[in-house]
């Protein structure tokens, strides 16, 4: 028996059709539910030797892990962080790239009940500090690898909360860092489930996870224990990944797409995952990867399916793969029909946000992907579209992604606990008995939803969520800059590329000596992935009544002339 039948009763095949699994597919745990325990404990008892990752360095090393090795791993970790004084409740950053550390910290801060905080390598100190204050992260576990440790240092007179800071590769880190690989490795593997006060419960939170605004700064999203069994869904029947088969996303750990796709449904349904630890994306050396490897199932968003397209994709043996999906940005007919006449896969969509895992899906083998559409709602959500008055829209008129549920204590497994740990800002996006994604979509007579848009201002761009406000008070700091606003430009590659409408101080002409000055600036100051590709200058910005900019006024004027945006 698979270990996900543990928890939905049945197996996945024994399900006839769409309409079977939405209408039966059912979740059950205990008060205690713990991944880190009533998973890769079983696993690493019941079924030691299984693989369950294949990790690649970009120099081409490879390490394999089993179950029994995670388990042991996690347990050092545990030991390791305990003796440093991290506890259940502890919030504790975590800056590891795709090293196979992260996999072994994650576990073992789920086998204490600290909360992992994961966040991108390129964050600079500014990014750091909203962090750690927002969230009274209290510990850092960070990779040695650049000018991390460096960025993270700049910051650290602004940090309240923060008590120890641990570093990989210790030799490239400044003073103060703890060397996490020492300490680790001199720790014991022995470790028994906590009891008493220091046990925990399946509703305490696992997971903090920063998602980009538009009104403000990032907003914190909480996940408790149990959000891992709502990846049942997305590893075992969206991924449809295959036990002892071998499951591939294209994912840094600093974003939550890690966890839809690295761990939590992947191992539920006994599959390896392949990491491969590489610097930066390249479309054919993926190909050979998933060839040399033999991946059994695949997920990459859409820009990186163009990317792998500009290669000779019929010359690399991809025999192996039965399952390719993606996510991340709407998917268009284009790649789908390359894609499936060079390897003779479709590709199944999915939907989801950082406060959710898979809601809206393309469900191998009871659906068939249709080029354009995301799929039905997947089962276990009761996903709507309203309109703007909250009413349910008919089909084909535009309206919101909403997911019934009257709030945290009857939601289904896998969507948010809270936003930013306050009542208030969980109730304005989750009341009259919905859950309020903010992504528009239609129904088309099939009953497939087609993704529209955001209704606010975040934009998609290579897979990055990106929220106007940090960049616009990036920009604001800038010398030349009086007002900016900043708003996304479709582009065939990467989606949208990043566009900031600038009104310059006076004194301060256009140029491209500017241009450059400002895009530079950006990069230097928050990630760089943020920096505008676009500038744009004006007299003055679009307006509302009150003072509100009117970003939606840009974009439609944009949309007039968006031939040539994007190139570098």
């Amino acid at each position: 028996m698979a270990i996900y039948e543990k928890f939905t009763g049945r197996k996945r095949e024994s399900f006839s059709s769409y309409e079977d699994v939405y209408n039966n597919y059912s979740l059950t745990w205990e008060d205690d539910f713990n991944f880190a325990y009533d998973v890769i404990d079983v696993l690493g008892t019941e079924k030691p030797d299984k693989l369950a990752m294949l990790w690649l360095s970009n120099e081409g090393e490879e390490k394999r892990f089993s179950f029994r090795d995670m388990m042991l791993l996690s347990n050092k970790a545990a030991n390791f962080f305990t003796s440093e004084g991290i506890k259940k409740g502890d919030p504790v950053l975590l800056v590891l790239k795709r090293s196979y550390f992260f996999w072994v910290c994650l576990l073992g801060l789920h086998k204490i009940g600290a909360i992992a905080i994961q966040a991108t390598d390129m964050l600079k100190a500014n990014d750091y500090v909203y962090r750690c204050n927002e969230a009274k992260i209290n510990y850092a576990i960070m990779t040695g690898d650049g000018k991390v440790t460096e960025y993270f240092d700049q910051g650290y007179s602004r940090y309240k909360f923060i008590k120890k800071k641990f570093v990989t590769k210790r030799k490239n880190a400044g003073e103060g860092w703890i060397d996490f690989e020492e300490g680790f490795l001199a720790a014991d593997e022995s470790w028994s489930r906590p009891t008493g006060k220091d046990a925990i419960a399946a509703e305490d939170t696992m997971i903090m996870a920063f998602s980009s605004g538009t009104t403000g700064y990032p907003k914190i999203i909480t996940h408790d224990f149990t959000y891992p069994l709502g990846h049942i869904m997305t590893g075992v029947f969206w991924h449809y990944v295959l036990d002892g088969g071998l499951h591939f996303t294209i994912s840094d750990t600093g974003w939550l797409k890690a966890l839809w796709g690295k761990i939590y449904g992947q191992w539920m349904g006994e599959s390896a995952v392949l990491v491969y630890d590489f610097d930066k994306f390249d479309g054919l050396d993926i190909l050979q990867k998933l060839e040399k490897y033999k991946v059994t199932t695949f997920c990459v968003p859409p820009t990186m399916y163009r990317f792998m397209l500009l290669n000779d994709v019929k010359s690399v043996d991809l025999s192996s793969l039965v399952q390719c999906c993606t996510a991340g940005e709407a998917l268009s007919p284009e790649i789908f029909n390359e894609w499936k006449a060079a390897t003779g896969l479709g590709i199944y969509e999915g939907f989801g946000q950082t406060e959710t895992t898979v809601c809206i899906s393309t469900l191998y083998p009871w659906m068939t992907p249709v080029p354009g559409c995301m799929g039905k709602p997947t089962p276990g959500f009761d996903v709507q579209i309203l309109d703007e008055n909250g009413e349910l829209s008919t089909k084909g008129a535009i309206g919101e992604i909403c997911i019934a549920a009257q709030g945290p204590a009857s939601r289904p497994r896998g969507l948010l606990t809270s936003y930013n740990c306050s009542e208030k800002d969980t109730n304005a996006a989750w009341h009259d008995g919905f859950y309020h994604t903010g992504d528009t979509a239609y129904m088309n007579e099939q009953g497939y939803f087609i993704y529209v848009g955001r209704n606010d201002d975040v934009i998609k761009s290579s897979g990055y969520r990106i929220g106007p406000f940090e960049i616009e008070s990036v920009l604001l700091e800038h010398k030349a800059v009086l007002e900016a606003a900043v708003t996304g430009v479709p582009d065939p590659v990467r989606g949208f590329v990043v566009k900031a409408t600038i009104v310059l101080r006076k004194g301060y002409e256009p140029s491209e000596e500017l241009t450059k000055d400002i895009q530079s600036y950006v990069k230097a100051t928050t990630a760089p992935y943020k920096y505008p590709r676009i500038i744009d200058y004006v007299s003055e910005l679009p307006k509302t009544f009150n003072g509100k900019v009117r970003r939606v006024e840009i974009r439609e004027r944009d949309l007039e002339k968006t031939e040539g945006y994007g190139e570098e």
